[in-house]
């Protein structure tokens, strides 16, 4: 199937790669498929895309890459709704904000986005703790911009 994207213009996607989010995203609660989507030549981020609305998208990375010490405790309420039965399932991702220069770019570490990778399943969760901000600044030694560009 094809979809508009906000960065890439239309792309086709195949179907099985849809993530369900049965409640949406914060702020976004009529959207509720979405994929990933690779930035070429680009290891580090990716985008998640709603596959309804063009303009709904979510620059993502791995926040391991950056905070390497991060850690995200998925309470029972979450590993029931996103039917995970084993860690080798979950993916966490941070929502990213860009900016110009990039020094100043931050992650979303209070509020990770969990996807269920075999069952397709997906939800924005937000840590019951206070170690982690919601606009976490990128480590100027963690991450190789020339990598990011």
């Amino acid at each position: 199937m094809f979809i508009q994207t906000k960065y890439l213009g239309e792309v086709e996607i195949n179907a099985e790669k849809i993530i369900q989010f049965p409640t949406g995203l914060p702020g976004f609660g009529d959207e509720l498929e979405f994929v990933l989507l690779h930035l070429p030549d680009n290891p580090v981020f990716q985008i998640l895309q709603s596959t309804n609305s063009a303009n709904v998208a979510f620059i993502v990375t791995n926040p391991y890459l950056i905070y390497e010490s991060y850690e995200v405790n998925l309470d029972e309420n979450i590993l029931e709704t996103l039917q995970i039965k084993d860690e080798r399932d979950v993916s966490v991702f941070a929502i990213v904000t860009l900016k110009d220069p990039f020094a100043t770019s931050t992650l979303n570490l209070k509020a990770p986005i969990i996807i269920n990778t075999t069952k397709k399943h997906g939800k924005q969760y937000i840590l019951s703790t206070d170690a982690y901000p919601s606009k976490a600044p990128f480590k100027n030694d963690a991450i190789d911009e020339s990598r990011v560009r």
